[in-house]
């Protein structure tokens, strides 16, 4: 059989289970690449080639210096200290939004959003202020926080891996998502805490279990303090050292790992610590569905896509709509599904397209990558989403209330800032 053709059948059987979630998403993902490599579309070699790609190990380094960063509980120990200075509700949120963003830009989101659980909780109870009104701005900043910097988030190394795939040389620096991400996390502080606020329901919460909320704050009194400072130092060393990669001539995963190593060898964490740390899940995930996009590329189905997507839009194909409708379907995609299957699956077909037109893929990738990074509307798209839902006391539709105004800013936004920055010249 054609090799084209089973790539497109292997293509739609890994959009459905995803859209479907039948099988978790990391099992679909290493299907994907044994389906590739038992229809000889792909060698072993290059079907594996996912395990030791560098954003992979890149992604698995800085979870393991983020694991020691919250098991220390300098995390907590940060935003504690930060909040306390809030005394107005809008105040309040304001700060939530930009602390836990900020915490985002360099930190798990799923981990940021387990740190600031608590805290809030606490916070709630000593103001009197009901748990509804400022859980959900955690989950909302810690998805526009993650696109501040390269590591901030899953989908943004994607956008990379699926560059360094297509055989493109020149890949997205470390800060090169913060023209983007911090002037939007300040848009979504100041929304938040104006017009988001207005909207946010206002209802008591009573624990089920009979628990009180001071019972969800971990006690981190027992861990010795040079442990939480070396935590932050690593992880401040491990940062600097990505923005002067140029400079000092290591590669971003290998000063990730360099990171992690420190925690061991300091004593910070002990090594079955940091294998507990790592997120096997993310990095089988990432793994298993990077090879498609190779598959893309080697059997033209890519380019094939790519064709029929150009057609739809005539022979003279305006850059800002196909830029308008890559966004627009990954952050539609997004609200249902996983953000990190979103940019797996749209990456790899936005890169076919940029090759076609001859456009520049960074724009088309910075489209896709945003769009999926904003999961505003529903619960389902980020793990934090699902978090803050029980202990906010939320009902989906309060997530689509607060959601999509915030999704029509944050469109607005991008559509004004891509083309300055990543114009999307077609020819």
């Amino acid at each position: 059989m054609n090799p084209m053709i089973i790539t497109f059948c292997i293509l739609i059987f890994t959009v459905v289970m995803m859209v479907w979630e039948k099988l978790p998403i990391a099992v679909t993902a290493v299907i994907t690449s044994l389906l590739l490599i038992l229809f000889n579309v792909l060698t072993p070699a290059e079907g594996f080639s996912g395990f030791a790609n560098s954003n992979v190990i890149l992604i698995t380094g800085m979870v393991v210096i983020g694991g020691a960063f919250f098991s220390t509980g300098m995390a907590q120990d940060i935003g504690y200290g930060v909040l306390k200075f809030a005394k107005t509700e809008t105040i309040l949120i304001g700060l939530i939004v930009m602390v836990t963003g900020l915490m985002s830009a360099m930190l798990s989101n799923t981990g940021v959003t387990a740190v600031m659980l608590p805290i809030v909780i606490g916070i709630c109870m000593k103001s009197g202020i009901n748990r509804s009104r400022l859980i959900m701005p955690i989950s909302i900043a810690a998805g526009c926080g993650g696109t501040i910097t390269l590591v901030g988030t899953v989908v943004n190394v994607i956008a990379n891996t699926t560059l360094e795939e297509f055989g493109y040389e020149e890949r997205f620096s470390f800060f090169e998502f913060t023209k983007v991400g911090l002037p939007l996390l300040v848009i979504t502080a100041i929304f938040m805490a104006t017009i988001g606020k207005k909207l946010l329901p206002d209802r008591p919460y009573a624990n089920v279990d009979g628990s009180t909320d001071q019972d969800q704050t971990k006690d981190f009194s027992n861990v010795p303090k040079w442990k939480k400072y070396m935590s932050l130092v690593i992880l401040l060393v491990t940062f600097f050292g990505m923005i002067f990669e140029t400079q000092i001539g290591v590669k971003l995963h290998v000063t990730a790992v360099i990171g992690a190593v420190l925690l061991v060898i300091t004593g910070v964490m002990t090594e079955n610590e940091a294998y507990k740390a790592v997120d096997l899940r993310t990095a089988f995930t990432l793994a298993g569905i990077l090879p498609l996009a190779t598959a893309l590329d080697k059997t033209g189905a890519g380019q094939a896509i790519a064709d029929t997507v150009i057609g739809a839009f005539g022979g003279n194909a305006s850059p800002f709509m196909l830029m308008m409708v890559l966004y627009l379907m990954s952050c539609i995609m997004t609200q249902f599904m996983s953000n990190t299957a979103t940019a797996a699956l749209l990456c790899p077909i936005g890169l076919s397209i940029a090759q076609g037109l001859n456009a520049d893929p960074k724009a088309v990738l910075m489209a896709i990558v945003l769009g999926a990074s904003f999961a505003y509307a529903t619960p389902l798209g980020m793990p934090a989403n699902t978090m803050v839902m029980a202990p906010g006391g939320y009902k989906f539709g309060d997530y689509t209330k607060v959601g999509v105004p915030l999704l029509v800013i944050s469109f607005i936004f991008c559509m004004i800032v891509l083309p300055i920055f990543w114009p999307m010249t077609i020819g």
